[in-house]
């Protein structure tokens, strides 16, 4: 295997151990081993503005 083809085969394994956000699918920052609703960082972001007290 050449180098450039063990450094994508290294970030396809690394991409597949984080789960995918429940909104939009892309990775989050969280191994798939964690349980309940993950988000990713843009989801969390706009979930926390919506549910943030406006008063």
């Amino acid at each position: 295997m050449t180098e450039e083809g063990a450094e994508s085969a290294e970030g396809a394994r690394g991409a597949d151990e984080y789960a995918a956000c429940v909104l939009c699918q892309e990775p989050t920052e969280y191994p798939k081993t964690v349980r309940g609703a993950t988000l990713c960082p843009v989801c969390e972001w706009q979930e926390a503005q919506r549910t943030a007290c406006s008063g």
